[in-house]
């Protein structure tokens, strides 16, 4: 009896809801929502209204040689470079720059990263030495290429096996080749920089256990190094391809867009700021940056999809 007395004294404890959020939660959530208003906020008045006002000028002809007669047209102006030899010509010329480079990059920058990963002695200064490219303007080293491949002022002409007439900028394939050169020299230190931090994450045992078990380096690279460190790969490949996709100072100073090197982003400056057709430079403008997000979509979606699920069979 008096046990039963002092269990039905005893206050009932509040019922915890069985599915949703505690209270807690809610409040931590709530405080995060607050923190993170003001960055929102500002990244929305610094990118969201630039987009938006370039999608709003892409629904009209506007061209500030004519303003009286501006007028709205929807999609007029995406339709006239979506039917344009010249907009999927660039396109052409913007896909090779970027496949070309990215690729070179990937290979030369897991070599560049191995190097750095393994050093025994010296190893901040190698890290230092192979990163100074990189921290180079790039106006600065698409002008220091130009110079060199020029055939009054550089010293390439003069090098064995190159002809003394040489004019690499008067011709389309090699103005291209310069052009990816200086695009991964310029950035392969930021790709080896990317790999670098998936080296550090695979562990040395993987390879202490695979070297016992008798596989060479080329095995134990491509067998454990190489899929342990692929969210590194997508990582690094993501960054330098949406920012060689839109690669533009460095055609701007050797060629200016010449001899069939015009990439999409030196037309939309052609067109929005030479022409100064307002319209169909926001359209060009909006159709780079849907761009950018169908690349950034399918590097996210399909490929890191693809990855976690060779992860999750790996466990």
């Amino acid at each position: 009896m008096e046990a039963a007395s002092v269990a039905e004294s005893k206050p009932a404890e509040p019922k915890r809801p069985r599915n949703g959020p505690t209270d807690r939660a809610r409040s931590e959530r709530r405080l995060a929502y607050m923190l993170c208003a003001p960055a929102v906020v500002a990244m929305l008045v610094v990118t969201g209204y630039p987009i938006g006002y370039a999608f709003y000028l892409s629904l009209q002809k506007f061209d500030l040689r004519f303003p009286d007669e501006k007028e709205f047209v929807g999609l007029q102006n995406y339709v006239d470079v979506l039917t344009s030899t010249t907009w999927w010509s660039d396109v052409a010329t913007t896909l090779i720059i970027t496949v070309s480079s990215v690729a070179l990059e990937l290979v030369f920058g897991m070599a560049i990263a191995l190097v750095m990963h393994r050093a025994i002695f010296g190893r901040g200064p190698v890290r230092a030495s192979i990163l100074i490219p990189y921290g180079i303007v790039t106006v600065v080293a698409a002008f220091a290429w130009r110079y060199a491949f020029d055939p009054t002022s550089g010293f390439v002409q003069g090098l064995p096996l190159i002809a003394e007439d040489w004019a690499p900028f008067s011709e389309r394939d090699s103005s291209l080749l310069v052009i990816v050169l200086t695009e991964v020299w310029k950035t392969t230190p930021f790709m080896a920089l990317l790999l670098l931090a998936g080296l550090a994450l695979v562990p040395d045992e993987l390879h202490e256990a695979a070297r016992v078990d008798g596989a060479n380096a080329v095995q134990r690279f491509f067998r454990i190094t190489l899929p342990l460190m692929k969210p590194a790969v997508l990582v690094a490949l993501l960054f330098r391809t949406l920012d060689a996709f839109r690669i533009f100072d460095t055609v701007f100073i050797q060629t200016a867009g010449a001899n069939g090197t015009e990439t999409v982003s030196i037309l939309g400056y052609n067109v929005l700021i030479n022409r100064v057709n307002l319209g169909l430079g926001s359209a060009i403008s909006i159709l780079i940056f849907i761009a950018v997000i169908l690349i950034a979509t399918f590097f996210v979606k399909v490929l890191g999809t693809s990855t976690a699920q060779q992860r999750g069979e790996a466990k």
